[in-house]
């Protein structure tokens, strides 16, 4: 797939669901963004960007800690909400801009912290993106990326990678943690802490979310039917078909 026809695809899926991904309660809450708050708590005058913002949850919690924050996503409808919704949260210093991760159209040295959380799992070319982030950070600067993990373990990313796909034809992938450290090295970032929880998915909300085709959502079902015992007992597949994914909070670092 060309990078264009990606992105045309990542625009189309998210567009038509704007709405539904602000008021979802997994982007609406959580203990990252919680933790999320206290970290930038440390930046009261920053400059932040938030690198696909989706419907702009994080981007809302990064406005109440610091001076100025940019909610980048490809996604108009998206971006329309986020604007939408600052507007009557009363966020007056937050700015949105449409564009792609992997080609940031923001001069060298715009922003103090990047951020980033659930979004990285749909870019073309992460390494690409962090490499424009490490460019428009200022020097010391900080990025903190938050999104659904892979395990590593290639029976159970084999498993998340494909209900993942079927649910949502704009996914690409979800990296484990030595993947992310390994593409904040080759960056030329400098990885400085790393944390991982646990996040609980709703079946009927996470399939009703992204409006995923009832013979795609019964392909979901007959494959996890399938599943072992182990990726069962992993991702503690439920009855009706929530499950549990690992998260990854991760911060890296510009050489100052």
């Amino acid at each position: 797939m060309t990078t264009q026809s990606h992105h045309d695809n990542v625009e189309k899926q998210f567009g038509s669901q704007a709405k539904a991904y602000l008021t979802s309660a997994v982007h609406a809450s959580g203990r990252d963004l919680v933790r999320l708050a206290e970290r930038l708590a440390d930046f009261p005058n920053a400059c932040v960007l938030d690198l696909g913002c989706g419907a702009g949850h994080a981007s809302f919690v990064a406005a109440q800690q610091v001076a100025q924050v940019t909610a980048y996503d490809l996604s108009s409808q998206m971006l329309e909400v986020v604007a939408e919704a600052a507007k009557e949260k009363g966020l007056a210093n937050l700015a949105t801009r449409q564009g792609y991760a992997e080609s940031l159209p923001f001069d060298d040295q715009s922003f103090d912290v990047v951020i980033s959380r659930y979004s990285a799992h749909h870019w073309h070319d992460v390494g690409q993106a962090l490499r424009e982030v490490k460019r428009v950070l200022k020097p010391g600067g900080t990025v903190i990326i938050m999104d659904i993990m892979s395990p590593g373990h290639p029976v159970r990313d084999v498993w998340l990678q494909t209900v993942e796909a079927l649910r949502d034809t704009s996914h690409v992938r979800n990296y484990s943690s030595g993947e992310w450290l390994s593409m904040f090295t080759d960056a030329g970032l400098i990885s400085r802490s790393l944390q991982t929880d646990r996040l609980t998915l709703e079946f009927s909300s996470w399939i009703a979310r992204m409006r995923t085709p009832e013979a795609l959502s019964q392909a979901i079902r007959l494959y996890q039917e399938s599943a072992s015992a182990e990726v069962k007992a992993y991702f503690e597949l439920q009855e009706e078909g929530s499950f549990t994914s690992d998260t990854i909070l991760a911060e890296a670092q510009k050489a100052g």
